[in-house]
């Protein structure tokens, strides 16, 4: 899609799963995240080997500053997940970069729909094409404990 902003100077993006930071990117989550406060370093491990994960990076240090997964069947559907950007270089617009970005690499796949939760980035997502469901009486959720 033609309407990605460009990463930050410096800064680059990666879809290779074996190049994520799995220890910072879990003390991120654990401790830092509203969603996954608690999640265990196991739990993690299996999430990331179940889905695709994608990262950014600083050009010079090498250092992971950005983290996303989605869950997905390459076909039809696909759940955007643990979206997380390091406190030290947020309000420079690599969420917003990174999130087209993985936006961009499923467009190949042809899916319907991407979906994903969020408490509290509703605008960063707004700009990339995501929107409130149309029916959201259509939606149900089956939640365990």
């Amino acid at each position: 899609m033609s309407d990605a902003p460009d990463l930050p100077e410096g800064y680059e993006f990666s879809a290779d799963s074996a190049r994520v930071d799995v220890d910072r990117v879990h003390g991120w989550l654990s401790s830092d995240a509203y969603w996954a406060i608690g999640r265990t370093r196991e739990k993690h491990e299996q999430a990331m080997a179940c889905s695709l994960n994608f990262g950014v990076y600083d050009t010079v240090s090498g250092e992971q500053v950005a983290y996303a997964r989605v869950v997905t069947d390459q076909a039809l559907f696909a759940w955007l997940a643990d979206v997380y950007v390091d406190p030290s270089v947020r309000g420079k617009g690599i969420g917003t970069a990174f999130v087209a970005r993985i936006r961009d690499h499923l467009v190949p796949f042809g899916l319907r729909r991407v979906l994903l939760a969020t408490h509290d980035a509703h605008g960063v997502y707004e700009k990339l094409g995501f929107r409130p469901l149309d029916r959201p009486d259509q939606w149900m959720v089956h939640t365990f404990g």
